[in-house]
């Protein structure tokens, strides 16, 4: 059976203004930035980053089957005589200039998130959603950058009947290219919290930030904020300057739009009563976390807003699983019993933090059981970084938590605020902490693993995962 072409060669000719060189073939089934992951019969873009230049895979791309390569018309003279290349004057710019024509053709209804924090979680709630109600592409992993959110829209089909992008930033002036690239019909900013405050002055300044995304929104769109948080009338005053047309609140205010009555918060899930533009809904998170309950008030208003089924939406949330690195849940065979790693390694700010210990904290003890919670630094939080880790301390003692390591020299205030019976264990970094961690982790446990992408908090979890036989996720009912 053939794969069905995502572009045909002569469209994206075209659309890049390309020259041709080798036989090309007639089209590809999709676009990789990534020899190491480009499938057969795939376009490469040779993008060039801050570290590496995508023209060094080229071959090595053609080699494994990608198709083609996009690549500078300046370094055209590195490839064989007959590669099969399309010559462009800036390969990021003609993947940008792809992604237009993929948002030209586009019938689709769009959505775009932002936020400080629940970017990631709540657009892929939204495929989840969505995808049960018509074909709906999503932006792959985090792919919420000036090269990730080109590359997501080039990547849509032209058949699709959702999209959902996530868009991030962490310096003014970043959101703004982006949204006005995907124009969205809904826009959604989950929350503003202090996150990135080493490149802004106030989280004034971040709301700010995301509210450039107001910039992109179609005509007759709708922006949905979160009427709970504190910089609500602020990111409303934006986009009302903006001439945003509809502006959808979220929360648990009485106030709010899409408003949650009542939930029962469980170790594996959550219990949801709310009522969504109107229309009242009981539903069931697959996912647990207050915080995941309240950014499912905004998927299901984006839902309606966007003309699909609230309630088919609704019933499909609870198949929601939090991803690797982002609450996943893995059970770990010990001998006498099994350990519950929670993997939160893949990012980490003050929200997503106390988040990530509510949760912990909602996990089932047993009589020997204990919480434990292994902590990197949060990362870039400027001149507030210390007073920020220390804070940590209170959620600790709120959500119960029996024992914390911690790790990186932010993480040693937090360290030094924790009462003595919650001291677990101490080192400069991750690679120096992760004996410790082995050494006190013990059946019964529940682990929850969380630090900054630069804190390098994943090789704990793959420690314990190698020091433990993990059992299969479909045998737990979960999606690791």
């Amino acid at each position: 059976m053939s794969v069905p072409l995502l572009w045909t060669t002569d469209a994206m000719v075209a659309a890049m203004g390309a020259g041709r060189a080798g036989a090309l073939p007639a089209g590809v089934p999709g676009l990789s930035i990534d020899s190491r992951t480009v499938a057969p019969g795939e376009a490469f873009f040779a993008i060039t980053g801050e570290n590496r230049d995508g023209h060094d895979f080229v071959e090595a791309a053609l080699e494994v089957g990608a198709a083609l390569a996009v690549v500078d018309a300046g370094k055209q003279q590195r490839f064989p005589a007959g590669a099969p290349l399309l010559l462009v004057s800036d390969v990021l710019e003609a993947l940008r200039d792809l992604a237009r024509a993929a948002r030209a053709r586009s019938q689709a209804k769009i959505v775009a998130v932002t936020g400080s924090v629940g970017k990631t979680g709540t657009k892929e709630a939204l495929h989840l959603a969505l995808s049960k109600q018509g074909q709906t592409h999503a932006s792959a992993a985090s792919y919420n950058n000036h090269w990730g959110v080109p590359l997501s829209l080039a990547r849509c089909s032209a058949s699709a009947v959702y999209s959902v992008f996530e868009l991030g930033m962490n310096h003014a002036g970043e959101i703004a290219p982006l949204a006005r690239l995907v124009r969205p019909h809904v826009a959604i900013i989950t929350a503003v919290e202090p996150v990135h405050l080493e490149f802004f002055h106030s989280v004034a300044a971040i709301a700010d930030a995301k509210a450039e995304i107001f910039l992109g929104l179609e005509r007759g769109g709708a922006a949905v904020l979160n009427r709970d948080n504190a910089q609500y009338d602020r990111l409303a005053a934006s986009a009302g300057r903006a001439g945003v047309e509809r502006i959808v609140s979220f929360g648990e205010d009485p106030k709010a739009d899409a408003r949650l009555t009542a939930c029962t918060l469980l170790a594996e899930g959550s219990l949801v009563d709310a009522q969504i533009l109107g229309a009242n809904l009981r539903y069931r998170l697959g996912a647990p976390g207050r915080h995941l309950v309240l950014n499912s008030l905004a998927v299901l208003a984006a839902a309606a807003l966007l003309g699909a089924d609230v309630r088919l939406a609704a019933q499909a949330l609870a198949e929601l699983n939090a991803g690797p690195g982002r609450g996943a849940r893995l059970r770990l065979l010990a001998p006498g019993g099994e350990i519950l790693l929670i993997d939160e390694s893949y990012n980490a700010n003050p929200a997503s933090m106390r988040a990530a210990l509510a949760v912990l904290g909602q996990t089932k003890r047993s009589s020997h059981g204990r919480r434990i919670a292994v902590l990197g630094d949060m990362l870039e939080l400027g001149p507030s970084g210390r007073d920020l880790h220390r804070s940590l301390a209170e959620s600790i003692e709120q959500n119960d938590i029996d024992l914390v390591f911690c790790c990186g020299p932010l993480m040693r205030s937090l360290w030094e605020a924790l009462s003595l019976q919650r001291r677990g264990g101490y080192a400069p970094t991750s690679t120096q902490l992760e004996a410790h961690v082995l050494a006190a982790a013990r059946p019964g446990d529940s682990v929850m693993v969380k630090g900054s992408l630069g804190s390098r908090m994943a090789g704990i979890v793959k420690a314990l995962e190698r020091h433990h036989r993990r059992e299969p996720a479909a045998a737990l009912g979960l999606q690791a």
